[in-house]
């Protein structure tokens, strides 16, 4: 059995639109025992919303979604019906984990809008020094998903919205150069379906990023706005959820996870470094029509096009020894856009971004 290959669409239910978080009493009055995974900041930031403390046990956890935080809060957390996880996508990945241990359903209630994390039975581990491990797969997809527009509006920091553009710009950049190498009979109902998915979601964002960033910074409350959450959260996960391994992740992502090994980008957020990835996987691909189609689209929502906006100044090849070990590694994914890349490969794409 690969779970990873399984159609997998997304959350066994999905609530967006406005006023959500105002039912929440009466979407947890199934349940008995209730355990709260959250952190620090998060929590301050739902509360300060919500308005009220909710009568649970509150566990925090260590920043790290790995495995092992995962078993130490299962281990403390002990028996119990739901995990209700609230937080920024780490933190819902670090809830997803430990509820994977215990065996029990999860609610997420996402604090911000960055990534597919809300929806999606999929995880990033990472090692306890934050370094990328793996891409994690969940046996139970999210219970349900609270996706409270109002909330959202009020606390969205701007950069992880931004972030979050270029996370789910990816979709569409990756699935097109894994899929377009697969002859039209190996290309299934589902893979078509996540194609369609991407290719609806670049739409979306080319139409409708500029005009949200900008309602999110004047926190007024928008089709455009809403067209985006939604994006971000619900239709970046159906791409991979539809199209599976062909939908997931490619080029892009693996040099977000090889610049995991640069300290410096630690506090960078990870929509953004997907986002430079994508230049780099285009750059590959001699794609460079696409990439100054691009150009305006980062100028004017805020995307990175240089390492030096992630904090990288040296970009020398014994800088980036490690990057581009491991983004062209066996075990990585930009392999499914081009079988035969090389650590050179991918250097040499660097530096083609890099002297734009």
């Amino acid at each position: 059995m690969n779970i990873a290959n399984e159609v997998r669409p997304g959350a066994n239910r999905y609530v967006s639109g406005q006023n959500i978080l105002e039912e929440l009493p009466e979407y947890l009055a199934s349940f008995e025992k209730i355990a709260v995974i959250t952190g620090k900041k998060s929590y301050e930031v739902f509360t300060s919303y919500y308005k009220e403390e909710l009568p649970y046990p509150i566990y925090r956890y260590d920043e790290t979604a790995s495995r092992e935080d995962a078993q130490r809060l299962a281990d403390e957390i002990g028996q119990v019906d739901v995990i209700l996880a609230i937080g920024g996508g780490r933190l819902l990945d670090a809830a997803k984990m430990t509820a994977e241990v215990l065996n029990v359903e999860y609610i997420l209630i996402p604090t911000l809008i960055s990534n597919c994390a809300p929806f999606t039975p999929i995880v990033a581990v990472y090692h306890p020094d934050r370094t990328f491990r793996s891409i994690g797969y969940i046996t139970r997809a999210p219970f349900l998903s609270l996706v409270d527009w109002d909330f959202l509006l009020e606390v969205t920091p701007v950069d992880y919205f931004i972030a979050g553009i270029g996370d789910t710009l990816a979709k569409w950049y990756e699935i097109d150069g894994i899929t377009r190498r697969l002859s039209e009979d190996k290309k299934s109902a589902y893979v078509r379906l996540g194609i369609a998915a991407a290719k609806a979601i670049l739409d979306i964002l080319l139409q409708d990023s500029v005009a949200a960033i900008d309602d999110l910074k004047n926190k007024r409350l928008s089709p455009a706005f809403g067209r985006i959450t939604d994006c971000i959260i619900a239709l970046a996960g159906e791409t991979g959820g539809f199209a599976a391994t062909y939908g997931r992740s490619a080029g892009a992502h693996a040099v977000h996870d090889g610049l995991s090994y640069i300290e410096a980008t630690h506090n960078q957020l990870h929509g953004k470094k997907v986002a430079y990835g994508i230049l780099v996987q285009l750059a590959h691909t001699q794609e460079h029509d696409e990439i100054q189609k691009l150009i305006p689209f980062y100028q004017a929502t805020g995307l990175p096009l240089k390492l030096a906006a992630l904090n990288v100044a040296d970009t020398s090849q014994e800088s980036l020894i490690k990057v581009v070990n491991h983004a062209a590694s066996a075990n990585e994914t930009f392999n499914m856009v081009d079988p035969d890349v090389t650590a050179e490969d991918v250097f040499a794409a660097i530096q083609v971004i890099e002297s734009l």
